[in-house]
């Protein structure tokens, strides 16, 4: 049975009476804030629970508040959406982070999760705790910044001095798939 925004908001609030921040609604979107410390039991309660069922990591971002017109608690918010792929309905969960600050990584959640963590971390610098390879995705070794960050130097020249390729990963998920045979050492 599929629960509506505000049953799922009231199991979330009964669940963690002290986690959550806040709630709103817009346009039949329910968003629920909650402390950092609470991502992966909220996450994990809302993939786990069957009457929620939310078995699908939309996506995984962050939003800079720097320039925002009204003061933010935190400058940055990382931001899941989450649907259920039985019950078709969806939810997101907004977690405040300090700039360059951590959050609890959710990959063993979601497989999905694995390369926006990557991303969000690159772009925005918000580090993911207990993720295995938080390795850049879109820019080079020596990129230094968030590119994403509001302020961020647009005009930076950034030189790349050595080359990295993601070969090495994609030979590894290749050999995990039986799609690529380990090649013995030449001896």
């Amino acid at each position: 049975m599929q629960a509506t925004s505000l049953a799922i908001t009231a199991a979330l609030q009964a669940q963690f009476p002290d986690q959550i921040l806040e709630t709103h609604c817009f346009r039949g979107d329910e968003t629920v804030v909650i402390k950092k410390e609470a991502v992966e039991p909220v996450l994990r309660f809302l993939r786990d629970e069957p009457t929620l069922d939310f078995n699908f990591l939309m996506s995984l971002t962050a939003v800079d508040y720097v320039n925002y017109p009204t003061p933010k608690a935190k400058r940055l918010e990382v931001v899941y959406h989450l649907y259920s792929l039985k019950y078709g309905h969806r939810i997101r969960i907004k977690c405040p982070v300090e700039h360059k600050g951590s959050v609890t990584s959710v990959h063993h959640l979601w497989a999905s999760a694995d390369w926006s963590e990557r991303e969000t971390w690159e772009m925005f610098g918000v580090k993911f705790d207990g993720h295995p390879n938080l390795k850049r995705l879109l820019t080079h070794i020596e990129f230094k910044g968030h590119p994403l960050l509001k302020d961020y130097d647009v005009k930076r020249r950034q030189v790349l001095l050595e080359s990295d390729t993601m070969v090495d990963e994609m030979e590894k998920r290749l050999r995990f798939k039986g799609l690529k045979a380990d090649i013995p050492a030449e001896q």
